[in-house]
């Protein structure tokens, strides 16, 4: 199979993984496009000294989180447009109190470090902490460490925002 096919196929059986680092780097649905498609062009020019030596998702895992992170960088420095895109299509009437707790989680999520945020997504995705070292390029017990220290910044900000409300 020629390495482009190859690609395609590949990138096709884990597109959930970019769009998923897209959600949790981007608000707009505009910027999340525009990162895919930047995700999309990092991996394929990476692609070549793809070896093998981990699971594509892996490496992908890893090539998406980089480009967010750099892509999130150049994103901040932009000022701030506001859409009818973000608006809500409808009133809410009685917001479910299930929905009001994962909003406070996300928005907990949302303050914590480019870094974190990583974590904490491979994390919600039953990843294990050897899985999301070798993502992060970090060790296994330094993900153990973050780990419980963004549990306890997530414990804190969600009992926080809870208070405030």
């Amino acid at each position: 199979m020629a390495a482009s096919s190859e690609f395609i196929t590949l990138l096709n059986q884990h597109q959930k993984i970019l769009y998923k680092v897209c959600n949790l780097y981007m608000d707009q649905h505009a910027d999340r496009e525009d990162l895919f498609q930047e995700i999309t062009l990092q991996a394929w020019k990476a692609y070549a000294n793809f070896r093998g030596d981990a699971k594509f998702s892996t490496w992908l895992y890893r090539v998406a989180l980089n480009t967010a992170i750099t892509f999130f960088r150049k994103e901040k420095r932009k000022p701030d447009i506001y859409t009818t895109d973000s608006l809500p299509d409808q009133p809410m009437d009685q917001p479910d109190p299930i929905e009001e707790q994962l909003k406070i989680m996300y928005a907990a999520i949302g303050q914590l470090s480019k870094i974190d945020k990583a974590l904490v997504m491979l994390y919600l995705e039953d990843y294990n902490y050897q899985e999301i070292g070798e993502m992060m390029g970090i060790t296994a017990n330094n993900v153990a460490v973050k780990m419980n220290r963004i549990k306890t910044k997530l414990k804190e900000e969600t009992k926080n925002q809870v208070a405030n409300q």
